[in-house]
C-alpha cells in the first residue's frame, strides 16, 4: 500500500512514537520518530522530530537532543522555546538565550511552562538564583495543570529541583517533586527520575533510610532504568555507601557506576551523580576512570561562563575528591573557585569557607572555634555530613586534648543531627564527707578511659573506620593494604593515628576501644 504524500496533519508514525513516549516505551518511541523522520510530509518528519528531542535526554544523549532542535528550528525559521532544556544543558549559552527569548507558540499552560521553563533555566545560568527558582516552579504549577500530556525530556519539577539541590536548598526541593509525584507529571518516562531525585534530596537532608526508600520505590517501577536514571540512580547508592563507610559496597557498585558512566555523556543535569562518583573514584583509586568526564564538565562550565549556582556543588566535590586523592594543588585550585563563587552564590559561603579550613587542617592549623562554625555553616546547607567529617578530621590531626575534645562533641552533634547545648547538671543529695574509696575511684577512672576511647572510636574518619573494621577481623597491614589498595606504610600510619586517637598503648586496648564502633553492613 503506498501511503498519501500529502497528510493533513502529523501521521500515524509520529503520533504512534508520541503516546509510546508518553508511556516510557523508549526503544517504540525511537522507532516511530525514525519512521516519521522518512516520510514524505514536512509535518510528519517534523513531529517525529519532536518526539525524537523529548526522547534523546533520557537515553544521556542531551547534546544530541540539541541538534535535533537545531535542524528544526533551520525548518521552522526559529528555534522553540523548548529547546533552551537541551541547548543551555550542552554547553551552548548564546542558542540558549535565543531560544528563551522566544517564547511559546500558543498561550495554552503547557507552551507557557516551556517558556517558563527555558526563561528560569536561562536565569539560573546568568545567576539570577530567586528569579529561576520561581520561574521553576510556575512553570511545574503550569504543567500540572495542563490537560494536554505530551512526551518531555525532562520536567521543570526535576529541574528546579536539580537547581536546589545545587544551590544547597533541598528544602526547595521537595514541593516541585511532591507536586510532580503526586500529579505523575511527565508520566511513566519521568516517574523514576522524580523519586530518585526525592531520594538525593533525603540524602542532603541527611535522611539516609528516606533515601534508601526513594531508591527502593524507583526500583520497583517496571522496566529496566535508562541511562540517565541509571547514573543517577547508581550514584545515590555509592553516595550512601560511602556514607556508611562501606568499602565493599563501593567496590561491588564500582563496575555499575563506570557503565552509567560510559552510557552517559556530561551535561549540566548530571553534575551532581558525576561529582559524587568522582569522589568514589578518589577514594578506590580509580581516578583515572573518571578524568575525561571532569574535563567534560569543565568544558562545559566555562562554556556557560561559570555559573555560580550550579558550580558550587560541583567544586565541592572537587575539592573532596582531591582531598581524598592527596592532591593538594587540585584542592586549592577548587578552594579558590569556591571563594568566586560566592560573589554571586550566596549558598557558596559556607563551602568556601569549609574548604578554607579544611585544607589549613590538612596543613595543621587547627582553630577548633573555626571549624566547628564552618561545619555548622555546612549543615545549614544541606552538608551536614561533610560538617561532621570536617570536624572529626580537626580533631585527630590537633595536638590539643581540649579542642580535640570539643571538635568530637561537635562531630557527635551534627551526626545527630542536633543543635549543642550545655550539660545540665542532675540534682543530688549531699554527700556525706568520708575517705575515698580506692576502689571505686580506680572503677570510675576505668569507666572513663573506656567511654573515651569509644568516643574517640566513633568519630574516626570513614577511610580510618574502614581499616578498623579490617583491623578487627585481624588481617595484617599487608593484607588491609591490599583490600583498600593502600600502601602497606599507609595502613600502618592510619592505625597509628587511630591509636592516638582512641589513646591505646596496646593491641588488647585498640580492640576494646574499637570493639565500641557499631556494627555496619558490608
Amino acid at each position: 500500500m503506498t501511503a498519501d504524500p500529502v497528510r493533513p496533519g502529523p501521521g500515524p508514525d509520529a503520533a504512534a512514537a508520541a503516546r509510546a513516549a508518553q508511556d516510557g516505551d523508549l526503544d517504540a518511541a525511537l522507532r516511530g520518530a525514525d519512521a516519521a523522520l522518512q516520510a514524505d510530509d514536512p509535518r510528519e518528519q517534523d513531529a517525529g522530530a519532536v518526539v525524537l528531542a523529548a526522547v534523546l535526554p533520557q537515553r544521556g544523549l542531551l547534546a544530541r537532543a540539541a541538534e535535533v532542535h537545531r535542524w528544526l528550528a533551520g525548518r521552522r525559521g526559529r528555534p522553540a522555546a523548548g529547546a533552551a532544556v537541551a541547548l543551555l544543558g550542552s554547553g551552548a549559552l548564546a542558542e540558549g538565550q535565543q531560544a528563551a527569548a522566544c517564547g511559546g507558540g500558543l498561550p495554552g499552560l503547557r507552551d507557557t511552562a516551556e517558556t517558563l521553563t527555558a526563561q528560569g533555566l536561562l536565569a539560573s545560568v546568568e545567576g539570577s538564583a530567586g528569579t529561576a527558582l520561581s520561574l521553576l516552579v510556575r512553570a511545574t504549577t503550569a504543567l500540572a495543570s495542563a490537560v494536554e500530556r505530551s512526551p518531555m525530556g525532562d520536567s521543570p519539577a526535576a529541574l528546579g529541583a536539580l537547581l536546589a539541590l545545587h544551590r544547597g536548598e533541598p528544602e526547595l526541593a521537595d514541593p516541585l517533586l511532591d507536586l510532580a509525584v503526586d500529579t505523575d507529571l511527565g508520566g511513566p518516562g519521568l516517574r523514576r527520575r522524580h523519586l530518585l531525585l526525592r531520594g538525593w534530596v533525603a540524602l542532603l537532608r541527611d535522611d539516609e533510610d528516606a533515601a534508601r526508600t526513594a531508591l527502593g520505590a524507583a526500583a520497583d517501577l517496571p522496566g529496566a532504568p535508562e541511562p540517565r536514571d541509571e547514573l543517577t540512580g547508581v550514584a545515590l547508592e555509592v553516595a550512601l555507601a560511602r556514607r556508611a563507610g562501606d568499602t565493599r559496597g563501593l567496590l561491588d557498585l564500582w563496575s555499575r557506576a563506570r557503565q552509567a558512566l560510559l552510557r552517559h555523556p556530561v551535561d549540566l543535569y548530571c553534575l551532581l551523580p558525576v561529582g559524587e562518583l568522582a569522589v568514589a573514584a578518589a577514594r578506590l583509586g580509580e581516578t583515572r576512570w573518571v578524568e575525561p568526564h571532569l574535563a567534560e564538565a569543565d568544558v562545559l562550565l566555562e562554556a556557560l561562563g561559570r555559573p555560580a549556582s550550579w558550580s558550587t556543588s560541583w567544586h565541592w566535590a572537587g575539592l573532596h575528591a582531591a582531598i581524598t586523592a592527596e592532591d593538594r594543588a587540585a584542592a586549592a585550585a577548587h578552594a579558590g573557585a569556591l571563594e568566586a563563587a560566592v560573589v554571586l552564590n550566596d549558598r557558596a559561603a559556607a563551602p568556601a569557607r569549609a574548604a578554607r579550613v579544611w585544607l589549613a587542617v590538612l596543613d595543621g592549623a587547627v582553630d577548633a572555634e573555626e571549624v566547628a562554625q564552618a561545619a555548622a555553616g555546612l549543615r545549614a546547607v544541606g552538608l551536614g555530613w561533610d560538617g561532621t567529617r570536617l570536624a572529626g578530621e580537626a580533631a585527630i590531626r590537633t595536638t590539643d586534648r581540649a579542642a580535640s575534645t570539643a571538635l568530637l562533641a561537635c562531630a557527635r552533634t551534627l551526626q545527630a543531627g542536633r543543635t549543642p547545648v550545655a550539660p545540665v547538671a542532675t540534682a543530688q543529695a549531699p554527700a556525706i564527707p568520708g575517705p575515698p574509696d580506692p576502689t571505686t575511684e580506680a572503677s570510675a577512672r576505668a569507666a572513663a578511659t573506656v567511654r573515651a576511647r569509644r568516643a574517640g572510636a566513633a568519630a574516626l574518619t570513614e577511610r580510618e573506620r574502614d581499616i578498623a573494621d579490617l583491623v578487627l577481623e585481624g588481617l595484617t597491614y599487608r593484607e588491609i593494604a591490599g583490600r583498600l589498595y593502600l600502601s602497606a606504610k599507609t595502613v600502618e600510619h592510619h592505625v597509628s593515628r587511630i591509636r592516638r586517637r582512641v589513646g591505646a598503648e596496646s593491641r588488647a586496648e585498640l580492640f576494646q576501644a574499637l570493639g565500641g564502633l557499631r556494627p555496619r553492613e558490608h
